[in-house]
């Protein structure tokens, strides 16, 4: 039997007495049984996947699929919004810039119920709804969007953006520059401060002055505290979903190896690769960096109790038969990255991974304690029990600092990071629970 996961409410004052200490015993973290349904249904709701095209012979290399959208492609939900030329942090200037979004719910009369939805580092702009046209996956957070769910679309009118350097429409690395020829190698670097700075300019131009709601995961937990931080008076509420204030040495470590996997891709041609002919580009690259990504998404317990050592079906996983089989989990994360392979783009998740390297809202703003000092919306902290990549001791801080803090929202799950793509009930609570405040 499966384990209904809960979030546990922290008050601030107890926060001490919880450093260091674990708050689920092994017996709780039961995990459903180990049938096939259920392992494909996990693995295909990491990436919002459907389960077709599943691969075979585990060799990681697959064909191009939906890796880039640009325009004359079918649109399906997806909206654009021109916000012209946009000052990057470090410097640069990029020309022209467009964002992508789609939204769910209908914006009432004083535009006082606008919630900005921002996504996960491989996630897009089709958060919500059905695969087809334009969309060959279901929505990323289905479970979690809609009418009746944790942010209601009967009440609310949602927005959500493709993240700056994307690859699915907003301005990105293998858009068309100027010139008429894709950004690859010439793609300035670019920040989750440079993404919100992009995010704002949609807002403008939608004439949304106040959202009632930011609400970020991951990656966009960094963007949702950039929107705290840089820009206080522009929302009431801010839900930061599983990240912490500042990169960590480990962070940027198993980023940067993740990196270096693409870029020593032989065809990855210093980041050229769009026009070579053969429609590949970095593919092996790319799927050893997934590999390693998709480990830190998920936990140690999760992994043992689902895969073990078994080998995988009929195969022979052992050394002497290195042409053949391979083991269970070994199957589980070929799958994954032959996936993201064909829907993502090479140089995105180069860019991504720099931006998420860069995080740190203290930057430039006198320390992490000074940035958070700014926040004025009702901020709400959700930690994801058993995380690994971005531990609870990264939340329990954010939530120390915040001048106005809510309990700590605990999300107790074996899947760890992934938690906020799979526990839609703890995540729906927390959701209903914050926008109703």
């Amino acid at each position: 039997m499966s384990r209904s996961p809960i979030s546990l409410l922290i008050s601030k004052s107890v926060l001490p007495q919880l450093q260091g200490k674990s708050q689920v015993s092994d017996q709780s973290l039961q995990y459903p049984g180990e049938d096939t349904a259920h392992e494909h249904s996990a693995v295909e709701r990491l990436d919002g996947l459907d389960g077709h095209d599943a691969p075979t012979d585990g060799s990681g290399v697959v064909g191009p699929w939906r890796k880039v959208w640009r325009p004359g492609d079918e649109a399906g939900d997806r909206q654009f919004v021109e916000i012209g030329d946009l000052s990057l942090e470090f410097g640069a200037t990029l020309p022209n810039v467009v964002v992508c979004f789609e939204t769910y719910g209908t914006l009432n009369g004083d535009r006082s119920n606008a919630v900005l939805v921002l996504h996960g580092f491989t996630g897009d702009s089709h958060a919500a709804g059905p695969s087809g046209p334009g969309h060959p996956e279901p929505g990323w957070w289905n479970g979690v969007i809609g009418s009746g769910k944790g942010i209601d679309t009967d009440r609310f009118f949602v927005v959500v953006p493709n993240a700056l350097g994307g690859c699915q429409g907003t301005t990105g690395p293998a858009q068309l520059s100027p010139d008429g020829r894709p950004w690859g190698s010439r793609w300035p670097v670019t920040t989750t401060r440079d993404m919100v700075a992009a995010e704002a300019g949609m807002a403008d131009a939608l004439g949304i002055d106040v959202w009632h709601t930011v609400v970020g995961v991951s990656l966009g937990g960094m963007r949702a505290l950039e929107w705290a931080v840089g820009h206080p008076a522009r929302q009431r509420r801010s839900v930061v979903i599983g990240c912490g204030a500042v990169a960590t040495a480990e962070q940027i470590a198993l980023q940067t190896i993740q990196m270096a996997s693409i870029v020593e891709d032989p065809n990855f041609l210093g980041g050229d690769y769009y026009e070579t002919g053969n429609g590949s580009g970095p593919v092996r690259g790319m799927a050893a960096a997934r590999r390693l990504g998709h480990v830190t998404y998920r936990t140690e317990l999760e992994l043992h109790r689902r895969f073990g050592n078994r080998s995988q079906g009929l195969e022979a996983a052992s050394s002497a038969d290195r042409q053949g089989g391979r083991y269970a989990v070994v199957s589980y994360l070929d799958y994954a990255a032959e996936r993201l392979e064909r829907r993502f783009d090479a140089n995105t998740y180069l860019a991504i991974n720099e931006a998420m390297n860069h995080h740190d809202i203290g930057r430039g703003r006198g320390g992490v304690a000074s940035a958070m000092a700014r926040v004025t919306a009702d901020l709400q902290v959700v930690g994801l029990d058993d995380d690994r990549l971005y531990p609870v001791r990264l939340q329990r801080e954010l939530h120390f600092l915040s001048p106005k803090p809510r309990e700590l929202a605990l999300v107790f799950s074996i899947v760890g990071h992934d938690a906020f793509l799979i526990e839609d009930d703890a995540m729906n609570a927390i959701l209903r629970a914050h926008l109703a405040r």
